[in-house]
């Protein structure tokens, strides 16, 4: 064997092929261990991440989350109605004229898709005028508007000692939450508020889709 080359061949075939090949053995097993304890933990981490997150949607507060889902559809409509119903916006159409262009579709502008996310950039800009609201006779708690807009009149509005000011921190809750909502549901609420019939928007939106406020048809079956 002295003097052999690096693959020498003998009987036993080639001796620095066979040595190599003994000692990567373990080399390998030890890499293949390694790769599955990789694995084992990516996969405990995916778990973990997936509890936490579920608890979290789980701990959030309905009586917040309910509140400002139905504040949004409020703000939004009160919105929407300030638009001039005559007032329209070209849209594409997908159909094309003779020449090859696109057709232009001329739709409400206040129910437009554009509208609409303009208007969700600053909704929750709003909540500041929103405060916790006790009613006197069932003790029902929710977030009600509390600042009377401009135009409307101040007879609509509840009576302002049942409303908790616990200063700056519950109107940035709502905000929050408000933000929460809008991020999470922003093709939803743009769906729904973009229709022609505007009926049961508060069920479907924090009833049905969001599932933080309780469907009152749902509760009336139940009775």
């Amino acid at each position: 064997m002295i003097g052999c080359p690096p693959l020498c061949l003998t009987e036993r075939g080639y001796t620095r092929a066979e040595h190599v090949k003994t000692t990567s053995e373990p080399e390998l097993g030890v890499l293949r261990e390694a790769i599955k304890m990789t694995a084992w933990v990516i996969q405990m981490m995916v778990m973990v991440l997936s509890v936490f997150t579920g608890s979290s949607q789980g701990k959030r507060d309905k009586v917040l989350y309910c509140s400002a889902c139905k504040a949004i559809v409020d703000e939004l409509n009160h919105s929407i109605s300030q638009v001039d119903p005559k007032k329209t916006i070209n849209v594409g159409s997908f159909r094309l004229n003779p020449d090859g262009t696109m057709k232009d579709k001329k739709v409400p502008f206040a129910r437009s898709e554009t509208h609409l996310s303009e208007l969700l950039d600053g909704v929750c800009n709003s909540m500041s005028d929103y405060a916790l609201y006790v009613d006197p006779i069932t003790q029902h708690k929710q977030y009600r508007r509390f600042a009377p807009r401009s135009s409307a009149s101040t007879d609509d509005f509840p009576d302002f000692k049942n409303f908790q000011f616990d200063g700056p921190e519950a109107s940035n809750d709502i905000k929050f939450a408000c933000e929460t909502l809008v991020e999470e549901l922003e093709e939803e609420i743009i769906s729904v508020l973009s229709r022609d019939r505007q009926e049961n928007v508060h069920e479907e939106l924090c009833s049905r889709v969001s599932d933080y406020c309780e469907d009152s048809s749902r509760a009336n079956e139940e009775l």
